[in-house]
């Protein structure tokens, strides 16, 4: 599938991208260059830089989706936030629900198999700033280079290496800064602050936006153009207190790049699974996250996508596996006491009914993560109504599915055809004269993983293979078989771009301005009420309706936190947070903490004792899981000398020594 804008191709995988321009193989981009290559060999070319680059750009993917059938990384990130909770109960406790106590430098979430998010983020974000430090170390010694060239390698790679840095240390706060390849191994690394790491960034991401080409100048989508350089150094002028820089750049990005918020339907339409089922009728907003519109080149929204279809570079990204409801399982009964009476029947099967065909519309859920009532309910309401016409919730228009939209389709059941609910309306009596369901009986056993509304708009993915196979019946999401499923996704969109600068304002005193751009977003999607002043509870609301599985939800939270701890700027509740101690509290009261801390108690159910589903959870989060622990197996290869635990782990300790400038870590580096 190519693109074409003004004859230049626009958009293709990036690996396919930067072979075509390099020359490189596919299967030569696909290893890791560091693992058998000699160094100062092969990165003194140019064409071995470039591989290295298409490594980063291929890495995007590694850090949010792995292929895990039940649960997707980004989901990770949403576990102990406002929006969502781990929801798959046949854990069988793990370390779903008390993160409070389970969550340790040894084990981190624990549980093995899905449990594996903490180590694995560090891991992966480690692997990611070594691709880029590849680049930085050996740019300088590629021969032949003229300075322009040279200094956009710089300038993406630094892109890279900041993007992986800005999430890491907003998971794991103050960590080794490592900022170039090393012959030898490194063990004697001292911990730098996360104030110190985000000047490097501000630092680094300067310089990028200053020679990164702009996106117009570049003949193909996929690689680091300027317009996102902008958008994350946006993020860490917030991060490091500069308001005001952070909004100029944002009116910049918003005003002069080429870019605008798509406001009517675009590109390919991608119909409902069945649309004799579940009708969606065309809209912005379904359009805007096809992952076939994504690099369309009517979309001038996308600043940055992530490409995910070509074959050879797929990784299958199961939404709807994952992040989908639990629907079809003996959890759930129908009025008459019928174990799965919502089935997911193939098309082959003899039960199958084409206007009761959810297996298609919703995909086969497994209820791994599931959304808050926050999410599902509360964020929507203005001045005590329910706002339905927000396109981002709009069942009418098919973006957002309830459960008491779907029917029961198994051919037995004494309600085929009628809507599901959740608890009975009236006595059922069997033909035998039994009452086998009560009136007001619940009808499902487990709450937390199936019964929950779908963002349909947000998940669905095309099932390519699935669609393909007539007898299929776990429609997943984009999975990769005899063809790719269209898997594309956002890395950055200009939507949060507006919301970011709504933030710069609100810690200005500007809340009035921080409404407009608020507004703009909203009007968008067709909400009904337009603000005329917000607070950050109604921006980070925002950026929740918005950027649901887009954003990673609590280094977002965290970072929000810290800006509001620099402002002094009140949350919606009154509270005022202090640099002294923001990220410095333990405990699991519901006084005190961060913002994060303060989102998770009001808007999810953490922390408010034993919550009885199918098995009996108790949702627990701790002031200090606003930072994840370090990994112990980081700091015991550390054999040369000691690296900081963050507040109120096993092995916190203030006296131990960190860098407080990011010069003198790397000048750290050097000496060595």
């Amino acid at each position: 599938m190519i693109f074409k804008k003004s004859n230049l191709i626009k958009a293709f995988s990036a690996v396919a991208a930067v072979s075509a321009f390099t020359g490189c193989s596919d299967s030569f981009l696909a290893q890791d260059p560091l693992s058998f290559f000699e160094p100062g060999k092969t990165y003194t070319t140019e064409a071995g830089l470039q591989s290295a680059l298409a490594q980063c750009d291929l890495h995007y993917k590694t850090m949010l989706m792995d292929g895990n059938g039940n649960v997707l990384p980004i989901a990770s990130v949403y576990f102990m936030t406002d929006m969502g909770l781990y929801a798959k109960t046949d854990m069988g406790g793990g370390f779903m629900d008390d993160f409070a106590n389970k969550i340790s430098p040894t084990q981190g979430m624990a549980g093995g198999g899905d449990g594996n998010a903490m180590i694995r983020f560090y891991n992966e974000s480690c692997n990611g700033i070594k691709f880029a430090n590849t680049v930085l170390s050996y740019v300088d010694q590629v021969a032949g280079l003229d300075d322009k060239t040279r200094d956009e390698y710089k300038g993406r790679a630094y892109f890279h290496r900041a993007y992986k840095y800005y999430h890491m240390v907003l998971l794991f706060g103050d960590i080794p800064l490592i900022t170039k390849i090393i012959s030898v191994p490194k063990q004697n690394y001292t911990s730098t602050s996360k104030e110190a790491i985000f000047q490097m960034l501000v630092h680094d991401l300067e310089f990028a936006v200053q020679h990164v080409p702009r996106q117009k100048d570049m003949p193909y989508w996929g690689a680091v153009n300027q317009e996102a350089c902008m958008q994350l150094l946006i993020k860490c002028y917030l991060a490091v207190g500069e308001f005001a820089k952070a909004e100029a750049m944002a009116t910049d990005l918003i005003d002069n790049h080429g870019l605008a918020l798509m406001t009517e339907p675009f590109g390919e339409f991608v119909p409902s699974g069945n649309e004799e089922t579940w009708e969606v009728k065309r809209n912005v907003m379904w359009d805007l996250m096809r992952g076939q519109n994504i690099v369309n080149p009517a979309n001038t929204e996308t600043i940055l996508p992530i490409l995910n279809y070509h074959d050879e570079n797929f990784t299958q990204y199961l939404t709807m596996r994952a992040l989908g409801v639990h629907w079809s399982n003996g959890d759930i009964m129908d009025p008459s006491g019928l174990g799965s009476p919502t089935y997911n029947f193939s098309r082959g099967d003899g039960n199958y009914s084409s206007d009761k065909d959810w297996l298609r519309v919703l995909g086969r859920g497994i209820g791994c993560f599931r959304t808050s009532y926050h999410y599902n309910s509360t964020i929507w309401y203005q001045d005590g109504e329910e706002d339905t016409q927000d396109l981002r919730h709009n069942r009418e228009m098919g973006n957002w599915v309830e459960m008491e939209d779907l029917t029961y389709n198994r051919p037995n059941s004494p309600f085929y055809g009628q809507h599901m609910r959740l608890y009975a309306t009236e006595d059922y009596v069997n033909d035998k004269g039994e009452t086998t369901i009560k009136a007001g009986q619940l009808l499902c056993n487990d709450t937390i993983r199936s019964w929950y509304p779908i963002p349909l708009w947000k998940m669905y993915i095309l099932d390519q293979n699935a669609e393909e196979n007539w007898w299929a019946n776990q429609f997943n999401g984009a999975t990769k078989g005899s063809t790719c499923s269209n898997g594309n996704m956002y890395l950055f969109r200009l939507a949060e771009t507006y919301l970011l600068r709504a933030e710069a304002k609100f810690y200005q005193g500007n809340a009035a301005g921080a409404a407009q751009d608020v507004n703009v977003i909203r009007k968008r999607a067709n909400a009904k009420k337009m603000f005329t002043t917000v607070t950050i509870g109604d921006i980070a609301d925002e950026r929740g309706r918005e950027l649901y599985m887009e954003e990673w939800r609590q280094p977002e939270l965290t970072r929000i936190s810290w800006c509001l701890a620099r402002s002094g700027k009140p949350d919606e509740w009154g509270n005022t947070y202090s640099l002294d101690n923001w990220d410095k509290q333990s405990g699991t009261d519901l006084s005190g903490g961060s913002y994060w801390y303060q989102r998770c108690l009001h808007y999810n159910i953490f922390n408010r004792g034993p919550i009885l589903s199918k098995m009996t959870l108790n949702y627990q989060i701790d002031k200090r899981n606003l930072f994840w622990p370090v990994p112990n197996s980081v700091i015991t290869a550390n054999i040369g000398a000691k690296l900081r635990q963050n507040y109120g782990y096993d092995g916190y300790d203030a006296s131990v020594p960190m860098f407080t400038n990011w010069e003198e870590a790397v000048a750290d580096e050097t000496n060595y």
